[in-house]
């Protein structure tokens, strides 16, 4: 991976490319500020150019896995060459672009940012776990999306610190 110096950990903001989109939920899940190509209309020749100048216009960093792109977009771009998702989030990490830690900030299937829950809100999910008082709850506005820190997110923080703490992985 070739990743630009000096970024600052936890204010970076991404542009995924299309090859990208299970990274680009992970960050979202980490509470970075990411944007996916594909929610772009496809099947446009210029995409490429797009992506560049929207990074740029934008201040987000953009994260592909094409070295033509990752190329043109010099420091603006990061070439992401790692196959596995959790390679491509330590390889993240250990630029220093990211800190790898589940945060509820940010809708995984938007990124619009996530507010604390009202009751309503939770009452009317019926996908939300029982009546827990335990728990907080977080709502994305856009998506109508209920969040809250269970098996889940308990699941993907552990995947993370072990895969943190196993070292590089091997050959697949």
């Amino acid at each position: 991976m070739s990743v630009p110096e000096g970024e600052a950990t936890g204010q970076t903001r991404f542009l995924a490319d299309r090859m990208l989109g299970t990274l680009c939920r992970y960050l979202r899940f980490m509470g970075y500020d990411t944007v996916s190509a594909t929610e772009m209309a496809e099947g446009n020749s210029r995409e490429d150019t797009v992506l560049l100048s929207r990074a740029r216009t934008e201040g987000r960093i953009l994260l592909t896995m094409d070295r033509e792109l990752a190329r043109r977009g010099g420091s603006d771009a990061v070439l992401i060459e790692e196959k596995n998702v959790m390679d491509q989030v330590r390889a993240l990490a250990r630029a220093g672009m990211i800190v790898p830690e589940v945060r509820f900030t940010r809708c995984s299937l938007c990124n619009t940012l996530l507010r604390p829950a009202r009751r309503a809100e939770i009452l009317r999910a019926d996908y939300a776990p029982g009546r827990d008082h335990n728990r907080t709850f977080y709502w994305c506005a856009r998506c109508r999306k209920l969040y809250w820190h269970g098996s889940h997110s308990r699941d993907l923080e552990k995947r993370i610190q072990e895969f943190f703490l196993q070292g590089p992985a091997g050959p697949d």
